[in-house]
């Protein structure tokens, strides 16, 4: 009696067919990174040749060297980290409360009020840039870095994220808590905040974007130097008349790397944030 061998699994291909679109589409959008880059290490001659080369003659440092000698770079890194940290903190546990509130707890007036926090979305920042300048004055938070912060302390984009969460979670978990004895403090803080972490990292990756590459508020409302937060620090190396590239690339590049690094280290938990955190509800 004879046997015969299963038959091999065929083995597939090693990479998904939609890896070769995909590898065309992401060099595409490597692209502009390589080239700031690559122009931050060029020779003012060879940014200034007509035509432009794609690759240079040889390679500077000159460009950081200006950049670390002519510019308190360091202090503008600090200014936008202390910034996003506080913008970070704040909106995780102010826009969880403020969309905790609009999901499960009852009151007067709260749908009316939901719905006017969504529509300051549909204002543009431009109207209010003017009264919010006003108001801060009277504060004494004009010129200083509290400026910069207190715009970023809670978004209704962030409230609306938490709701639309909150909701998607089941009731019956809460009632659960509270049949135990567990107080609303207890159930938000020991049932609700742990499992909305997908969310609370999908608002603190848009709240961590958004504060570090403000630009417009700062430029309106500081005009002290030491004070400054990256994005106005490079602004300033754009002349009217003369721009030195190599320099304002170079601090593209220290502006950039720390989000790129961020990603490198945290990429499968932000993909996988991503993915599982859609809105629901």
């Amino acid at each position: 009696m004879s046997t015969t061998a299963p038959p091999r699994p065929r083995r597939g291909l090693p990479f998904s067919p939609w890896h070769l679109l995909l590898l065309p589409v992401s060099l595409l959008f490597l692209l502009p990174f390589v080239e700031m880059l690559l122009t931050s290490l060029t020779p003012a001659s060879d940014i200034n040749r007509f035509p432009p080369a794609f690759l240079p003659s040889h390679l500077t440092l000159s460009g950081y060297e200006k950049l670390f000698e002519q510019s308190s770079i360091l202090r503008w890194l600090l200014n936008t980290a202390v910034v996003s940290a506080a913008a970070i903190v704040s909106h995780l546990v102010l826009c969880s409360l403020a969309g905790y509130g609009f999901a499960r707890l009852r009151f007067p007036g709260r749908s009316p009020g939901f719905l006017a926090v969504l529509a300051t979305i549909m204002i543009p920042s431009q109207l209010l840039m003017i009264p919010t300048y006003v108001m801060f004055a009277r504060l004494g938070l004009v010129n200083n870095l509290g400026a910069a912060i207190v715009p970023w302390l809670a978004s209704a984009f962030g409230i609306f994220l938490m709701r639309q969460f909150f909701l998607s979670l089941p009731t019956e978990l809460e009632e659960a808590g509270r049949i135990d004895g567990c107080s609303r403090w207890g159930v938000f803080f020991r049932i609700v905040l742990p499992l909305a972490r997908p969310a609370l990292a999908t608002l603190a990756i848009f709240t961590l974007l958004g504060s570090w590459n403000d630009l417009v508020w700062p430029l309106v409302a500081i005009n002290d130097e030491s004070s400054f937060t990256l994005q106005l620090g490079l602004t300033n190396f754009q002349g009217t008349r003369r721009t030195d590239w190599s320099l304002l690339m170079a601090g593209n590049v220290v502006a950039t790397l720390p989000l790129v690094l961020l990603f490198l280290v945290a990429q499968k938990q932000f993909v996988a944030t991503m993915a599982s955190a859609g809105l629901k509800g």
